[in-house]
């Protein structure tokens, strides 16, 4: 990717999180949002896992055929670096990467604790801030991504 490329694809997901704004968010909350993730998954072909956490309890999980314990390894990780940053776990990484430099050298984090990889992405309920996450894992980053972008739009529709 080119640096006007991760630029504009860091304006984008900046826009999502400004856009994507829950107006309250409770456990049903989570198992609308994480039923209609699986349900948009299926509808896809998508083995993927998807996980929602508020406040570091998780409040719905779910692994569809093809996944394994690494997907949910790669959600723990993505999911504590959208908690320490306050943001996407893909727009960690390409800010990382916009300055030229590697999240996994650069961050001083551990590897096998973070991971600034697309598909975890912040709860952030209006009013309030970021109350927990919502990731997703089994796909390449931007897939990953995309999906809880695309299901957190229909959520709020």
């Amino acid at each position: 990717m080119t640096p006007e490329e991760i630029g504009a694809l860091i304006r984008r997901i900046e826009d999502e999180e400004r856009r994507l704004r829950l107006p309250h968010f409770d456990n049903d909350d989570a198992w609308r949002l994480g039923s209609l993730l699986v349900d948009m998954a299926r509808e896809q072909g998508a083995p993927v896992v998807v996980d929602i956490r508020r406040n570091g309890q998780q409040l719905f999980h779910c692994a569809l055929p093809g996944t394994s314990a690494d997907n949910d390894a790669w959600i723990l990780r993505k999911t504590r670096t959208v908690d320490r940053y306050g943001c996407s776990s893909y727009l960690v990484g390409l800010r990382f990467a916009a300055k030229g430099e590697s999240f996994e050298e650069k961050s001083r984090l551990d590897p096998d604790t973070y991971a600034a990889h697309g598909g975890a992405f912040p709860i952030t309920v209006e009013g309030v801030g970021v109350v927990g996450t919502v990731a997703v894992s089994g796909l390449p980053q931007a897939e990953d991504h995309r999906m809880v972008v695309a299901g957190l739009e229909r959520f709020l529709a």
